[in-house]
């Protein structure tokens, strides 16, 4: 399991170098919609705890 495990995250690095390598503009837009996201889930819980809080 673990072997499958680690040949499986190999597999994962190597696609995305393949992207960034071959589509740097794309692999960015890729990275901008995460970090976006990871934001808004941010603010969301942000704004729970502060109507928590009241």
């Amino acid at each position: 399991m673990a072997q499958a495990r680690k040949i499986a995250l190999y597999m994962v690095v190597v696609f995305v170098l393949y992207t960034i390598i071959t589509a740097p503009a794309r692999a960015a837009d890729l990275v901008q919609v995460g970090f976006e996201g990871v934001s808004s889930a941010a603010q969301g819980v942000g704004d729970f705890m502060s109507e928590l809080v009241n």
